[in-house]
């Protein structure tokens, strides 16, 4: 590790225990805040995630807004009567036409928020608790010069305290080191828990797809510089695993966005079209069956240059 990063990882990252609640209200003066959660298909958890938040961090956070990507089951409709603010994903700037993905989510957000500071709170965490919201928060109301805080924590996984964050360690892990060492002290480089100044957030991309937290770190570092980067170690998460197929669509789409940045910032020439399709086999009768997917990405100007 890079003896500035080492420098970096002890002095920008706290505990969400650091950070209690009364204190952060009354250093967020005129602040304002928005927590967005994108949700697709997250009925049985979304209810309960924007209740807690508005019951326990009522006069730290101005809004809660639930971005509904498309979703087939009554998530829109759990999440309005547990108290958010619901918005279809493609009813949001409809002039551009729809993309799919968390990404998309997340950059159409910024179009629906007012907050100076917006939070990102994935839709499926089970056992919710505010203080992954809370702890996100601390390092951006006391100190202005930080202006994006990450969330880390312990992934458990069938009984293993960190069994979770496959595709971190297999994966993006690998590609940050190799090519953005800077950002190697991030311990879960894809959390969905994040929070950043909306002055900072408008002036990037986004990538529409499972590459967006990778984008938003290389550029924002590139905007910014490591130091206006904190970290927040949140205690632990959990949400419903995905199947070993569908982390493999994942990982697919970080590595075109990794590939994407690389060649952004001219550390990596254009040698071919890349394939856009991902073949996987599931075993079926008789032997196995190709299933193909389309793990293409695409990228959101920075909302900035829409106004």
């Amino acid at each position: 590790m890079l003896p500035e990063v080492r420098t970096w990882l002890r002095r920008r990252t706290t505990r969400t225990t650091d950070w209690p609640v009364r204190e952060l209200a009354e250093a967020k003066g005129r602040t304002s805040v928005s927590v967005v959660l994108p949700a697709r298909d997250e009925r049985d958890t979304v209810g309960h995630i924007v209740g807690v938040i508005l019951d326990e961090l009522g006069g730290l956070v101005d809004e809660v807004v639930v971005i509904d990507s498309c979703s087939t089951d009554d998530t829109a409709a759990v999440a309005a009567r547990a108290g958010a603010e619901v918005h279809a994903q493609d009813a949001i700037l409809p002039e551009l036409g729809p993309l799919d993905g968390k990404g998309e989510a997340l950059w159409k957000s910024l179009a629906v928020t007012s907050g100076d500071i917006v939070a990102f709170v994935d839709a499926d965490i089970r056992g919710f608790q505010s203080s992954l919201v809370s702890g996100l928060l601390g390092p951006l109301l006391t100190d202005r010069s930080v202006a994006y805080a990450k969330g880390c924590y312990d992934r458990p996984l069938d009984g293993a305290p960190n069994g979770g964050g496959r595709v971190t360690e297999l994966v993006a892990r690998p590609l940050i080191n190799l090519h953005w060492p800077q950002l190697a002290g991030f311990v879960q480089p894809l959390a969905g828990e994040y929070a950043g100044r909306r002055s900072a957030l408008e002036r990037v991309p986004f990538l529409t797809r499972y590459g967006v937290e990778l984008g938003l770190l290389v550029d924002l570092l590139d905007l910014a510089g490591l130091d206006a980067f904190a970290q927040v170690d949140l205690g632990s998460r959990e949400h419903a695993p995905q199947s070993t197929e569908a982390l493999g669509n994942m990982a697919a789409q970080i590595m075109l966005a990794a590939y994407s940045r690389l060649l952004r910032q001219g550390k990596l020439g254009r040698c071919h079209d890349l394939s856009s399709c991902l073949d996987q086999f599931r075993r079926c009768a008789g032997g196995h069956r190709v299933v193909s997917s389309d793990v293409s990405i695409a990228e959101r100007p920075p909302m900035l240059t829409l106004r």
